[in-house]
């Protein structure tokens, strides 16, 4: 199919992606984000070769490594801080790093300019108020009292999508898992040369994102899903690694701002049926939220967008696209969502412990292999 006019529902990671591949491809495009600020928290993220070679794949690849930290190699170190392995990361693009640290506000500039200048038409502080699928196309009333006619819709807005309670108010809602995660921004010190993973029941990764800064990730178990006032927030984070080991112990002596702190309660999703309904389709965290143990979640998302478009060119109804696109994607997602879950389980003491050296090894392995 050629020339589509495209609606995509959310400003995020796979939005952006998708707006980028589709354009590519010459269908029209608006995007629309609920979000008048068109914001992101100012952490970081951890991305692996194959987002390398998704980059590649859109063209985006040097703009991404300009704003990004690579590195070879995963370390992984037992709950008493001892490092006891090394991870090696295959490098998925001739003359490039294996993974990345970037900051997410990096990361969003890097996607955002790329899809204004594509052409997309982006529109913030908008919502689809109705979805109308007569089958010939789409009609869309939106928040701002406009109305759109679409070829289809695609639903990239998050694990809370409100597309896929629209088109699927049946299916399977995210589950909180009793664990949640604490990210902060710290000084990078000289030797942060990769991924630092220490194990324990409060895991704990520290990320180089640029040249003076890491972030660091903490995943804490937190029963009954409670509620943290910003106010004190730093301090509540600072106490949840007071048994860690000594070295993470003093880095966690900086984490001083409340402002800077980003909490999350962790909730997982696969949708097992169908992807779409009729002409609206879903990607990203709508159809396979992720916990972040395997540092996948956007990864997913970026390769559907990816392969989304490819369908949509090489298929002669939406249906068949649709269709193709979710049978190249199901299982690779479907191992992250669940192979994450299962080293969440681990951690709560709610599954067998799982080796986070063969868990990131054999991520590796399954994630290299072409989407």
């Amino acid at each position: 199919m050629k020339n589509l006019n495209i609606l995509v529902i959310g400003g995020g990671i796979g939005g952006m992606t998708s707006a980028i591949a589709l354009r590519r491809d010459g269908h029209s495009v608006t995007v629309i984000e609920k979000d008048p600020e068109w914001a992101v928290y100012g952490v970081g993220i951890i991305q692996q070769g194959n987002v390398l070679r998704a980059m590649k794949e859109l063209g985006l690849l040097d703009d991404y490594m300009d704003a990004a930290v690579g590195f070879d190699f995963v370390a992984v170190h037992a709950p008493d801080g001892t490092q006891v392995a090394k991870v090696p990361s295959p490098r998925l693009v001739e003359g490039y790093p294996a993974n990345v640290g970037i900051g997410r506000p990096a990361l969003h500039k890097v996607l955002g300019d790329r899809t204004i200048a594509a052409g997309a038409d982006v529109r913030l502080g908008v919502t689809a108020d109705s979805i109308e699928d007569d089958g010939e196309g789409v009609t869309v009333r939106f928040s701002d009292g406009s109305e759109g006619r679409y070829d289809i819709v695609i639903g990239a807005d998050g694990v809370y999508s409100d597309t896929r309670e629209k088109i699927m108010p049946d299916a399977d809602k995210p589950e909180y898992t009793g664990q949640a995660v604490w990210r902060y921004n710290l000084p990078r010190p000289d030797d942060l040369d990769a991924l630092h993973v220490y194990n324990g029941p409060t895991g704990v990764g520290l990320v180089p994102i640029s040249a003076d800064l890491m972030y660091m990730y903490v995943t804490t178990p937190e029963p009954g899903n409670p509620w943290y006032d910003k106010q004190g927030l730093a301090k509540a984070m600072r106490e949840k690694l007071a048994n860690t080991p000594p070295q993470i112990r003093e880095v966690a002596e900086a984490i001083t701002d409340d402002e800077g702190v980003v909490y999350r309660p962790l909730e997982a999703m696969m949708l097992y049926g169908p992807w779409h309904e009729g002409r609206v389709v879903l990607l990203g965290d709508a159809v396979h939220a992720t916990t972040p143990h395997l540092g996948q979640g956007a990864g997913m998302a970026i390769e559907d967008s990816i392969v989304l478009a490819e369908e949509l060119a090489k298929a002669d109804t939406p249906q068949k696209a649709f269709e193709a696109y979710r049978e190249r994607r199901f299982e690779r997602c479907k191992y992250i969502v669940e192979s994450s879950l299962a080293i969440c389980h681990g951690q709560l003491g709610k599954g067998p412990a799982v080796d986070n050296h063969k868990a990131t090894a054999e991520m590796f392995e399954i994630t290299a292999q072409p989407i």
